[in-house]
């Protein structure tokens, strides 16, 4: 071999070896499928917003108002059994309220007329049955707005993990569906991954509140929770 051609000559020896082993690390033939799994439990907590608004000429009266009927509700709250770490404020607005006249060059006047404040309260209420009569006693206490439930779960988590086996059985099942019909085989799971979807709050208008003159009547019904997943498979 000629001295020219020995450089070119071991240049191929090299690269031959990396071709093959490039071509060795290609990755397998693969499938993607999607799974759904659903898995229902009865709730076993409610969490309640309950809202004071008291209106008064000035804002320091109109908080006061609110203060005193807000501080009864939570001596309420407590004595049905409500703990101490299951009530907490979520937000105080104080806000005035104006009166408009038309005038007669197409403009309005503002006339402030009072002053409105509204404190609002998360409770949680861990006996889903006393639900209606918490709502009862805190309209009767002074509580005027809000009235959302949530009814949710403490420790959720066998229900999701019951609902998470159900997600990947269904993506197993269509990954086999579809490798049957492309005539080809399942190999081994290469990768999951999952998403939880956590149940959807049900509202109760503030509405029901006027109408109330018992335990307000209350549904929790069950909670669904729903667990996506998604699985890469090899094919052989």
């Amino acid at each position: 071999m000629t001295r020219h051609l020995l450089p070119i000559a071991l240049a191929a020896a090299v690269a031959f070896p990396a071709l093959a082993s490039a071509a060795d690390t290609q990755p397998p033939p693969r499938i993607i499928v999607s799974g759904e799994g659903e898995a229902t439990v009865a709730p076993d907590m409610a969490i309640l917003s309950l809202s004071v608004m008291r209106e008064a000429k000035s804002a320091r009266e109109a908080l006061d108002a609110n203060n005193d009927a807000m501080a009864a509700v939570i001596a309420a709250m407590k004595s049905a059994g409500i703990a101490e770490r299951d009530l907490q404020t979520a937000g105080i607005q104080i806000n005035p309220r104006y009166n408009y006249t038309n005038k007669a060059d197409g403009s309005q006047e503002a006339e402030l007329v009072a002053y409105q404040v509204t404190n609002t309260l998360s409770v949680r209420v861990r006996n889903v049955d006393k639900t209606g009569e918490i709502l009862d006693k805190a309209v009767s206490l002074g509580v005027n707005q809000g009235g959302g439930i949530t009814f949710t779960n403490d420790d959720p988590k066998a229900t999701i993990t019951e609902a998470r086996k159900k997600a990947v059985a269904d993506a197993m099942a269509k990954a086999k569906t579809l490798a049957g019909a492309a005539g080809v085989s399942l190999g081994k799971v290469l990768e999951i991954t999952d998403q939880n979807v956590a149940p959807a709050p049900m509202p109760m208008a503030a509405k029901s509140f006027d109408a109330a003159r018992s335990a307000v009547p209350v549904q929790a019904g069950e909670n669904s929770y729903n667990v996506q997943v998604t699985v890469t498979f090899e094919l052989k």
